[in-house]
């Protein structure tokens, strides 16, 4: 009898999420407003990517078969702000079935992709100003940072809610995360995003970015030279093993965001 009532509430529940007039994600934004407010940042910041500077996309292809839901992107992080935007612009490109880069008129403003979240430091987020608070809007998970706190090194339990947050977000798209939690080259990634990786087997997909610290500064928000190559690079999905190790996933997609500090250059 416990398995009928379970059944019969599930598909009340269902049933009152067809009929909703008006549609939300899983944190409660209104899905049309959200939309209307990506568009609208798509359409400020093109110019910014594509007309005083070369946003370049490699591997764009890979996104056409992924599936709606459950796939976290990882890459390494250059401006607070830009890098993701970017992903904003490449997402909703591919959404409108452009293969080789962002399409040449930002016609997907129109429709952009709206189940797009972005892993963020609460505390940048909570900045004041306009800026931060369209882009927590337009799709931010809010983490507490363990490590860090008001531009200093702290050391403190980490963020409890911050796994459930991350798991609505798979549960209902595409999930961009930063797992080195810093615009510094070559910091370490952090455990918790292995922990997650193994916690929720999403498919994961590294991306590479280059080319953002040199056109911006450290917020994105402005200029230090223009006409530079924004370069994003889209590599091969990764589906991990259920017995693999935390360490070996960060290990993993330390050398697949280009992170790995063996690699990092030497100057004389």
């Amino acid at each position: 009898m416990k398995d009928v009532f379970k059944d019969t509430s599930a598909t009340e529940t269902n049933k009152k999420k067809k009929f909703q007039l008006i549609k939300r994600d899983n944190f409660g934004n209104v899905l049309f407003l959200k939309r209307m407010l990506i568009g609208t940042l798509a359409a400020l910041t093109y110019p910014r990517l594509k007309l005083h500077n070369n946003l370049q996309v490699e591997g764009m292809e890979k996104l056409k078969d992924l599936p709606k839901n459950n796939v976290l992107f990882v890459s390494n992080h250059q401006t607070y702000y830009t890098d993701v935007i970017s992903f904003y612009h490449i997402f909703a490109s591919a959404k409108w079935g452009f293969k080789k880069g962002v399409a040449p008129l930002p016609i997907y403003m129109l429709n952009p992709r709206v189940n797009t979240y972005y892993v963020a430091a609460e505390e940048t987020m909570k900045q004041s100003g306009i800026i931060p608070k369209i882009f927590s809007l337009a799709g931010a998970v809010t983490v507490k940072r363990s490590w860090r706190a008001q531009g200093k090194d702290v050391k403190r339990g980490a963020d409890i809610n911050a796994p459930l947050k991350i798991k609505k977000a798979l549960d209902q798209g595409w999930l961009v995360t930063f797992p080195q939690g810093t615009t510094s080259p070559y910091a370490p990634v952090r455990k918790g995003t292995g922990n997650i990786i193994k916690s929720y087997n999403p498919i994961v997909v590294p991306i590479v970015i280059d080319g953002f610290r040199r056109a911006f500064d450290k917020k994105g928000l402005l200029f230090k030279k223009r006409g530079t190559k924004l370069k994003v690079k889209i590599k091969d999905p990764i589906q991990f093993s259920s017995d693999v190790s935390v360490d070996d996933i960060v290990k993993k997609i330390t050398n697949e965001i280009g992170q790995n500090p063996d690699d990092k250059p030497k100057f004389d």
